[in-house]
């Protein structure tokens, strides 16, 4: 199969590329202006498909171009589509006189909805075409179908994408954004169409895959996506739609806001001939965690008209999140490899792909997503902060954290060791830890109140004890422990069977403080011949380790 990629050396197309190298089945022709780049893009990749440089100018004689390309699929993977002028189609037209199925990777949402214009001579050529085949509307459109199985209406539908922001990112893309800032942009609200201001309107979400470490809480600004107009269009009973980016760090994000607000007042016209220098901004100023995410949340009813909540969450680490925007194509190609094509027609990429076939890409890279269901505050706490990946736990360990009211006590042994130094003597003493020993009774007091679970620890007769709830504010879908003044928000994690702990926020008397001066903890719990095993450590960058404890634990007969 000969796939020609318009943009096959640029980000996207690239990346596509890269994706797609392990496909013997292919042929993929790496089309620009500028066939050196093409050529070197050949040569870095190593790949099972055949890698072709090849010339294309989207301005030239098109047809020739095609008819020497002699391409089975088109894919567009240039853009800015938002920049085509006035002939925003001219490729996909071109590729349907030639009897040539086409994609792209658009997300402009004036260009996606409207490429059903040419759906009546797709269908008479016999081709496909498909815009928007990327994270939007193709990913979010898949993730909202599976969010609503089982409901009889979905309702609003929120949804952000927050890239790492040391992933680099394009000029097209940045110019696309920089365009509409500031001015209106047409969505759904209370089920009428509405207007609202691009990177003007924010809202916080924490991006938090059940049994994963989750993204800090951030920052998300309304932008045009295709998704708020394609997902009215497939959900007749839909009320409202929002869909924000949550780009990092947050200070160069608010400094962009800050910046929207002046063309919202109309004191400059746009902000499109700063996109150069937002470019060079976004890719020289970047220091934060190199992850990124997704989340897309709906409401509905489900079949007997009751209200009802779940979220989709997706977490990328490294450099594999930015791969995602070119899935989409990768999927469809796959596909169309083993035979799945997609019906002649033109249309936005709404219903070509499943979550299932995003999912078994995810699963190629290090790329974690999963849903969210509502829990109420009357379930254990550890199940309200871990979702989904508390059922998946064995039971022996779910039984250990079950408290959904008055108390449980449980016993068993275990082995301390203290930290020797005079600040980590003091700190131990501070907090009341157990002195050092091995072998030694250990006694935990679980006691629920309200929402909130009070841990007693005596371990060789000494007791100390904390508070633990789910998380608030900026510490929402995480675990907070408090040892008096000080508290700790930490992530469950889960990996085969076994339960970590990673610290991600913490105060003290109340303040948030840095996270380079919070506590080093190592934790995890497991079960091990049937019995509770539970391993911690705790320390301090000034002081080493404090204490670390690990021992068993098991109901009281």
């Amino acid at each position: 199969m000969r796939v020609l990629v318009i943009g096959g050396y640029g980000t996207f197309g690239g990346r596509l590329a890269r994706l797609l190298a392990n496909e013997w089945r292919l042929v993929l022709l790496l089309a620009g202006r500028s066939e050196a780049k093409a050529r070197r893009m050949a040569e870095w990749t190593r790949s099972d498909a055949v890698l072709i440089p090849f010339r294309f100018d989207r301005d030239g004689d098109l047809a020739a171009q095609l008819a020497e390309a002699k391409a089975d699929l088109v894919v567009d993977a240039s853009g800015p589509f938002q920049a085509y002028g006035r002939e925003p189609y001219r490729v996909a037209e071109a590729c349907i006189a030639a009897g040539v199925s086409y994609i792209d990777l658009a997300d402009g949402s004036d260009f996606v909805a409207g490429i059903g214009a040419l759906d009546e001579r797709a269908k008479a050529a016999g081709v496909f075409v498909r815009s928007g085949v990327s994270t939007c509307p193709a990913l979010t459109s898949a993730v909202v179908r599976r969010l609503g199985e089982g409901w009889s209406a979905v309702r609003s539908v929120s949804a952000g994408i927050a890239p790492t922001p040391w992933s680099g990112i394009g000029l097209s893309v940045v110019q696309g954004i920089a365009g509409y800032a500031g001015k209106p942009v047409t969505l759904v609200r209370g089920g009428r169409r509405a207007q609202a201001p691009a990177l003007v309107e924010t809202r916080r979400v924490t991006i938090a895959p059940p049994g994963v470490t989750p993204l800090n809480n951030l920052h998300f600004s309304l932008v045009d996506t295709p998704d708020l107009r394609t997902l009215p269009a497939m959900l007749p009973g839909l009320r409202d739609v929002w869909f924000g980016a949550g780009p990092t760090p947050e200070l160069l994000h608010r400094m962009l806001n800050g910046m929207a607000w002046l063309v919202r007042w109309r004191l400059i016209p746009t902000l499109a001939p700063l996109s150069p220098l937002f470019h060079q901004a976004i890719n020289r100023l970047r220091w934060g965690e190199h992850r990124g995410g997704m989340f897309v949340a709906a409401t509905g009813e489900d079949a007997d008209r009751r209200p009802v909540r779940r979220s989709w969450h997706l977490v990328a680490e490294g450099d594999d999140g930015p791969f995602i925007p070119s899935m989409a194509a990768e999927a469809l190609i796959r596909r169309m490899i083993d035979g799945q094509r997609p019906e002649a027609g033109a249309r936005p990429s709404v219903d070509d792909l499943d979550l299932s076939d995003f999912e078994a890409a995810f699963a190629r890279r290090s790329i974690r997503c999963g849903v969210r269901e509502e829990i109420e505050g009357s379930e254990p706490v550890y199940r309200q902060v871990m979702a989904g990946a508390f059922d998946a736990m064995p039971d022996a360990w779910r039984a250990m954290h079950d408290l959904r009211a008055g108390a449980l006590t449980v016993e068993g042994r275990a082995s301390v060791r203290r930290g020797r130094g005079m600040l980590a003597r003091l700190a131990g003493w501070m907090m009341r830890f157990p002195r050092s020993g091995e072998d030694q009774p250990v006694k935990v007091r679980f006691e629920r109140q309200g929402n909130t679970e009070v841990w007693t620890r005596t371990i060789g007769g000494r007791s100390f004890r904390s508070l633990q709830s789910p998380g608030q504010g900026r510490s929402v879908r995480l675990l907070v422990e408090r040892f008096g003044p000080l508290a700790v928000a930490m992530a469950p994690t889960t990996n085969d069977g076994r339960m970590g702990l990673a610290i991600r926020r913490f105060s003290l008397f109340g303040i948030p403080l840095p996270l380079w001066l919070a506590p080093t903890t190592t934790a995890h719990e497991e079960i091990v011949d049937g019995r509770f095993h539970f391993d911690v450590e705790i320390g301090h960058p000034l002081t080493g380790m404090i204490v670390l404890y690990r021992g068993w634990l098991a109901p009281r007969p």
